[in-house]
């Protein structure tokens, strides 16, 4: 199933940097009709209500904070397409002291709100036709890199989330993303020490859009990622991505 973003509303959280905000800005420039920009602090939007007018509607949503996910809901109902693209990074090891502490937080944030996100928006994208949920996964729900070891283990339970929406969200006509870039230059990326081999965050938004046109599920929008879906890409193609017993 492809599908077309141009004419849609579309809704981005984390949208006042880095990924999101290169995702809200790529959209519009590719003929989204409205664009939720979604975020903890709504004055942090308002650089691009200023470049886009209203084109831009900046929207609170904590992924902490399961209520302001449900208010949100509430008000974009005319959302079409859903990129839940907010996360959180600790940088922490399991033999760290604070590991168990560091899990928890980035669970509650990269797979209960994921969770939380889909169960509010769902609903709005079947009412709306079906639309898209793609979410932020990274290379590193593949791939754990021991420096932060509980980063990735969330990651991974994020992907696992996201294989089983995209079965279930199959049955309302919701077409369901997983995106997973490597190294991306943004506040994240630093804080995890890759700004060296860091590329450019226009590769995460022009790789959704390419993914939808050509209707593929996974997403690898970037050298690293490439590179680890390469290999990958068998494996998704002969087990994920097919319907297998659960009995």
């Amino acid at each position: 199933m492809t599908y077309d973003i141009s004419n849609k509303t579309i809704l981005v959280t984390g949208a006042n940097r880095g990924i999101g905000k290169v995702l809200v800005e790529t959209f519009v420039e590719h003929g989204a009709t409205k664009v939720y920009a979604a975020v903890r602090n709504l004055e942090s939007a308002s650089p691009l209500v200023e470049k886009y007018g209203d084109k831009v509607v900046p929207i609170q949503i904590d992924l902490g904070n399961p209520q302001s996910i449900v208010a949100a809901a509430q008000i974009a109902k005319d959302v079409q397409v859903v990129v839940n693209n907010a996360g959180a990074f600790k940088g922490t090891n399991p033999l760290d002291n604070n590991a168990i502490a560091s899990l928890e937080f980035e669970m509650n944030i990269n797979v209960y709100g994921l969770i939380h996100m889909a169960q509010a928006f769902a609903p709005v994208l079947q009412a709306n036709g079906g639309g898209v949920f793609a979410q932020l996964n990274s290379v590193v729900s593949m791939k754990t890199f021991s420096n932060f070891a509980t980063y990735s283990a969330s990651k991974a339970a994020a992907y696992s989330i996201t294989q089983a929406l995209r079965e279930l969200l199959k049955e309302q006509g919701t077409i369901v993303l997983s995106v997973h870039p490597g190294p991306i230059a943004t506040d994240m990326g630093d804080a995890a020490g890759l700004t060296e081999i860091a590329e450019s965050p226009i590769l995460v938004a022009e790789g959704i859009i390419k993914a939808l046109e050509a209707g593929d599920f996974h997403v690898f929008p970037d050298s690293m990622a490439k590179q680890i879906g390469g290999v990958y890409q068998s494996f998704a193609a002969n087990v994920v991505e097919v319907n297998m017993s659960e009995g």
